[in-house]
């Protein structure tokens, strides 16, 4: 079996490569780091030219159509560039809980501003420090308005609507909210990484619609979120790629004792170790891209297997890259920073690595008891 993109992937992936290299270069993810400008509005308004944020929506909402293949390979690029710009939000979150559970009347109200990056949208889980579950929800939904608040809301705070999750009637729901309708309050949170903003949402009996049915919001959000996952993972393997080549790079430059650092054992053994890193999170990720593109009823362990090893390879790559650089990659001056924010984020934006660990085994347990 042949587990690899196609020719016409592919060539989707050096196009996206390209485009980022003109238009997203370490100084432009600069330009967001070093203010209090949340995202790239050039850079997401160029994307959306290219169709990459409709790439997995139908035609009939307004976007290409193409699949999720495509769309992974559009991820890695984008995580490889650290593009500053609120995509995963917008399209693997917001996007795919409309397509998964909107009726045909919130599609195509939203999804269309969404494929052409007219509008942003976000997803809200967390309310506070304690892991959230069904059982715990304090933001109550009680069928036409949103009251609570979510936290730590990734471009919650230039986001038009958001999927939330709450407590109904009868359980757990998703609440598709317009924020910028009335009962909706943000406040812009710093994180590590200013390049992706994040919120504190207050709704105040937000006007507020029913995603899906009554009482199957946790079990959406549980799928939104594998999926999710697969489409991280190839972001954070895109990324964990890009601080191998950095750290690389520097070695073949960097002289010490009249020779280049590259030939040192020891940061032969570093890279050697980034690299088997980056390769074992990839052949997860493409068991998850295969699940994902094909509806497997694999995806639920595949997606948390895509996630845990690319949060490890990431997180690995982007601190011995700094480690490769010696004294000159803890500066603000060297863009090593850039990797390790970035991993240091996308490692918490859906649950910690040890909860989807957590969760890998448990779904392993209950398909071997099966």
């Amino acid at each position: 079996m042949n587990f690899d993109f196609s020719d016409e992937q592919k060539m989707l992936r050096d196009q996206a490569r390209r485009f980022l290299e003109d238009n997203c270069s370490s100084e432009t993810v600069r330009a967001i780091l070093d203010t209090d400008t949340p995202y790239d509005a050039n850079l997401w308004k160029g994307l959306a030219e290219m169709g990459f944020q409709g790439a997995a929506i139908p035609e009939e909402f307004g976007g290409l159509g193409l699949g999720y293949l495509e769309l992974c390979v559009i991820a890695e690029e984008l995580g490889r560039a650290v593009a500053p710009v609120p995509f995963s939000s917008s399209v693997y979150l917001a996007s795919e809980a409309l397509l998964m559970a909107g009726s045909d009347a919130q599609k195509s109200a939203w999804l269309p501003k969404l494929a052409s990056g007219e509008a942003i949208g976000c997803f809200a889980t967390a309310e506070g420090n304690q892991p959230v579950s069904a059982k715990n929800l304090a933001t109550s939904f009680d069928g036409s308005a949103l009251t609570g608040q979510k936290v730590a809301v990734a471009d919650g705070d230039i986001a038009d609507c958001a999927i939330v999750l709450a407590n109904g009637k009868s359980g757990a729901v998703l609440a598709l909210v317009d924020l910028n309708g009335e009962g909706v309050e943000r406040r812009t949170v710093r994180t590590v990484d200013s390049t992706r903003s994040h919120a504190v949402i207050t709704f105040n009996k937000a006007p507020a619609e029913l995603l899906g049915d009554e009482g199957e919001g946790w079990s959406l959000k549980e799928r939104v979120f594998d999926r999710a996952a697969v489409l991280i993972a190839f972001e954070q393997i895109g990324g964990a790629d890009a601080a191998l080549a950095m750290a690389k790079d520097y070695t073949m430059e960097r002289y010490a004792f009249g020779r280049k650092i590259a030939s040192f054992q020891a940061l032969k053994h570093k890279l050697a170790d980034i690299y088997i890193g980056n390769e074992l999170a990839r052949s997860n990720a493409y068991y998850g891209a295969w699940a994902l593109s094909t509806d497997s009823a694999e995806l639920p362990i595949a997606a948390a297997g895509a996630r845990a090893s690319a949060c490890d390879a990431y997180d690995f790559a982007s601190q011995e890259n700094i480690q490769a650089h010696g004294g000159i990659g803890y500066t603000w001056e060297a863009d090593c920073q850039l990797h390790y924010k970035r991993a240091r984020v996308l490692s918490l934006t859906l649950g910690s690595k040890r909860y989807w660990k957590d969760l890998l085994i448990t779904r392993l347990e209950q398909k071997n008891a099966a």
